[in-house]
């Protein structure tokens, strides 16, 4: 408790608590949809629009959200049309967006920013305003997957069935993905591009082997999420290391531990 009479531990145990919210909901999809490669391809490509900002001298969330939505839909439409090669162009995409970030911000006068806060997280840097945004965009995330849960549902396991029901898998494959790409920008700033993808699978897995239904597995994914952010801020504190780094490896033990119980049958 001693951590909480502080403002930005406070702030960042919202941060965690919110970034958590999101991350078990559309992490719930990206594990059931086998779309992980594309999240990673997602979060290192927004590295450019990071580098975008800082060249241009503009706000860095918005341009580093709509420089990571066009490069998620690049990557929807090509997963969609050439699916042979989607693996190909998204690791070309993830490694150009990545290059195109260091250069722009090797190229931005007086450019004094660091680096690792946006590789590994600076939770504890999250300012008030950030967390208004984040939990519009929880809200937000929350809303469209309650709307179109059934199409999801029928999309995530019979992509087959859902077409012949007439759902319209191509435009909620694109919404996910954008989705992913708005995650994606707003959980940097707690564990950094580099351990987003952590975040966004490993509490999806380990509620995967413990519940019979989507829905379930989203809320137990949160709850998880919740659980290794809290733990990892306080084991963070307590020891003096990097809060995102120790949120990641609270949540890379809670993946181990589940390896060794019996999974729940399915």
């Amino acid at each position: 408790m001693e951590m909480l009479h502080f403002e930005f531990m406070r702030n960042a145990l919202l941060a965690g608590l919110l970034a958590s919210l999101i991350c078990g909901i559309i992490g719930t999809l990206v594990v059931v949809n086998r779309i992980v490669f594309i999240s990673g391809g997602i979060a290192h490509a927004s590295y450019g629009g990071v580098g975008l900002a800082f060249f241009l001298g503009l706000p860095v969330l918005p341009v580093t959200t709509g420089f990571t939505l066009c490069a998620a839909l690049v990557m929807a439409l090509v997963t969609l049309r050439v699916r042979e090669r989607a693996d190909t162009v998204i690791g070309v995409i993830w490694a150009a967006g990545m290059a195109l970030g260091i250069i722009l911000l090797d190229l931005s006068p007086g450019y004094n920013v660091d680096l690792m806060s946006y590789l590994f997280g600076s939770i504890l840097a999250v300012p008030r305003s950030d967390l208004w945004v984040m939990a519009g965009l929880a809200c937000l995330v929350a809303g469209l997957v309650l709307a179109f849960y059934r199409g999801f549902l029928a999309m995530s396991f019979d992509e087959e069935f859902a077409r012949a029901r007439g759902v319209p898998v191509d435009a909620l494959y694109c919404l996910l993905i954008s989705m992913v790409a708005l995650s994606v920008v707003m959980v940097i700033r707690v564990v950094g591009l580099i351990l987003v993808i952590a975040l966004l699978t490993i509490p999806p897995f380990i509620a995967e082997r413990r519940t019979r239904s989507l829905g379930a597995m989203m809320v137990l994914s949160a709850l998880l999420s919740g659980l290794f952010t809290v733990v990892g801020l306080a084991v963070s504190y307590q020891a003096d290391i990097t809060s995102g780094a120790s949120i990641i490896a609270v949540a890379s033990a809670g993946f181990f531990l589940s390896l060794l119980l019996p999974r729940k049958a399915s």
